[in-house]
Order: structure tokens, then sequence, then C-alpha cells
């Protein structure tokens, strides 16, 4: 009885032993791949970018395959890459550069409106000079796993303006009221502490005390009532911080649950506003 139970014994070890190194041999790690090469069909240093033009090609992209390997061969998932566009110098961790995503194609286009429209909304560079931007495409697999990321494409362009989404103030000013300031909703309101600076033709920014809980509007005519820049719904969620805006919109915008100093800036061009603490 002794001698079967250790037989027993023995093999049910045996067994262990031989399944657990058919488990080993059968991981599959990872071996490495190759970086993408990135090219495009853009002779020269520039992208021209017009609106007459905007339904036109701007410039086509493409990368090579980075055949990701395993020990079981050449990757069968599926590889996902991201095109990275941003400023020149920025390295790409520029929090305003624009991300596209592709799932698996080797290739992507772009009119020159839709260039143009990322290099304006999401970039947010100034039409009136040139830009020096930089592009890439990072290939990755499930859960953005493995990242490879490619050359550098490096080019100056220069946005186009479109019409903004709300018309700025003709008078080319902007001024702060409300309960919220200083000044109350006296109108017209002390200047220079309650007048935005004008940054260029769509964007003004102001740096102003403001009083926790309150409201505010912008006035473009300094004493005058009939015109303002408001909120459609003053209760949206987080819009103390900022959001959109419009032209003679009906709500007030709420001001900063805290008091203290903060920064508003104005994006006439993008109908969004943005309120920061300093």
């Amino acid at each position: 009885m002794k001698q079967l139970s250790k037989i027993i014994f023995f093999s049910t070890l045996l067994f262990a032993i031989v399944s657990s190194c058919k488990k080993d041999e059968n991981k599959v790690y990872f071996n490495g791949g190759t970086a993408p090469v990135l090219s495009s069909t853009i002779n020269g240093t520039s992208i021209p970018l017009s609106f007459a033009n905007r339904n036109n090609v701007a410039l086509n992209l493409s990368w090579t395959n980075p055949n990701y390997q395993f020990t079981s061969g050449i990757s069968s998932q599926d590889v996902n890459y991201l095109i990275e566009i941003d400023t020149a110098g920025a390295n790409f961790t520029n929090p305003k550069k624009q991300t596209v995503a592709v799932s698996k194609d080797l290739s992507r286009s772009f009119t020159q409106g839709e260039f143009n429209g990322y290099l304006l909304n999401q970039l947010q560079l100034d039409t009136s000079v040139a830009h020096n931007i930089e592009l890439r495409v990072t290939s990755y697999l499930t859960n953005s796993s493995v990242p490879l990321a490619s050359n550098v494409l490096k080019y100056t362009v220069v946005p186009y303006p479109i019409p903004p989404v709300v018309t700025p103030p003709s008078s080319g000013q902007l001024f702060l009221v409300g309960s919220a300031t200083a000044g109350g909703w006296n109108n017209p309101v002390p200047v220079p502490t309650q007048q935005f600076t004008k940054i260029n033709a769509t964007y003004f920014q102001i740096t102003v005390n403001l009083i926790g809980g309150q409201e505010y509007l912008f006035l473009p005519v300094n004493g005058d009532w009939s015109h303002k820049y408001a909120v459609p719904d003053k209760t949206v969620a987080n819009l103390n911080q900022g959001g959109d805006f419009g032209y003679d919109r009906s709500d007030n915008f709420p001001g900063p649950a805290a008091s203290g100093t903060y920064l508003i800036q104005v994006d006439f061009q993008r109908g969004k506003f943005t309120v920061t603490k300093q």
C-alpha cells in the first residue's frame, strides 16, 4: 500500500512539472518592432493654405508598417496609429496639440480646410504670422501598449482666418460688468481696471479681482446696456471655469465660487471663454 502511495505521489508530481513546463513554453513574449517611417507628399518646407482652396488636399501622410514581432511570429493584432501635430519645440507635450487617430491604415489625407481648422481651433495659432509646426505618427497595439514613434516632419504654415463663431465687438473694445466685480452693476464701468486687453481681432483677456459666488457680463461699449455677451444657460456644470458664450444671450456668466484674482480669456474665433485662478 505504501509502495502504491509513493507511485501515485511521484506520478502526480511529474505531471505537475510537465504541465508547468508546457505553460512556460506557451508564453508569448514581445521581441520588438521597427518605428514607422513617416513621409508626405509636400515638396518643400511649407504647407500652403487658403480659404479659396479649402476643399483641396493640403497634404498626404503615409508611414511604414512597424512589424511588431512576438515569439509566436509577427503580430496578428490590429495596429493603431496616432498622428500628432504640434508647435515646434514643444516636443509633442503641448496640451493644445492636435491628435488624429487612425485604425489599421498606413496613410491619411487632410484637406486645407480641415488642417487649417486644427491650427485655428486646437493649436489656436494667430493668422497674421507664420508658424513652425511638427508632425509625427506613433503606432501602438491594444490598450496603447508598445508605442513606437516615427521620425518628425517639420513645416511652416500660415493659417487663414475664417468667420469667428461669435462676432467680435465692432468697437474693438470689451468691458467687464457685474456683481462679481468691484464696480458692481454700475455702468459705465471703471477703466482701465475693468477693460479687457485686446490681444488680436478675436482675442481679449483681463486679469481682475472677482467676488466669489457672483455674476458678470461682457459689454462691447462701456456705459451701454443695449448689447452684451453672455451665456444661454448659467446652470451648465463648471461654466464658472469657462465654456461657450454668445452675443445677446439670456443669462449672466456665473462667477467663480471663491473670491480671488482671475485671468479671463475670451476667444471669439472659437466662441469660448476660460477663467483661471492666478
